[in-house]
């Protein structure tokens, strides 16, 4: 199962750097070459189900959108060439270390240990020692 789509890649990416990054010899020029970009898509997913393995159940019920970011800047990473910018270089190496986290068990997906969205526990209770300003109370002012 993918985290992301090409959508999602060309939403935070944009179409013309798509069209750059998936340029090969045996496909048309100025287009975006789909299957370049779904195999990188692939590749990341795989990964980062590799680190998901050991504490969820695969596939997620319930995909957060923090993995789909994650899934995005990985395959945009594979498909970099030796000239990847910093920022691009940057936002893989946090993708993994958070996945890492997450392998260890020191950091959540935000879903439970079957894949579903996390139930949370805790709730707010508030207490009051009742109304200070009564008819009661305020003895004729009001």
């Amino acid at each position: 199962m993918a985290y992301a789509t090409i959508a999602a890649m060309q939403k935070r990416f944009g179409e013309q750097e798509l069209i750059y990054l998936s340029e090969r010899d045996d496909a048309p020029a100025g287009a975006i070459n789909t299957a370049v970009i779904e195999q990188a898509i692939t590749d990341a997913s795989d990964m980062i189900n590799g680190y998901l393995a050991g504490r969820y159940e695969l596939p997620l019920v319930t995909v957060p959108n923090l993995l789909e970011q994650f899934c995005c800047d990985i395959a945009r990473y594979k498909l970099g060439t030796n000239d990847t910018p910093e920022h691009i270089e940057t936002r893989y190496k946090d993708a993994v270390k958070f996945l890492t986290s997450v392998a260890k068990g020191e950091l959540s997906i935000g879903v439970n240990a079957l894949g579903e969205d996390a139930k949370v526990q805790d709730t707010a209770t508030i207490q009051s020692a009742g109304t200070v300003f009564s008819r009661e109370k305020s003895k004729g002012f009001i």
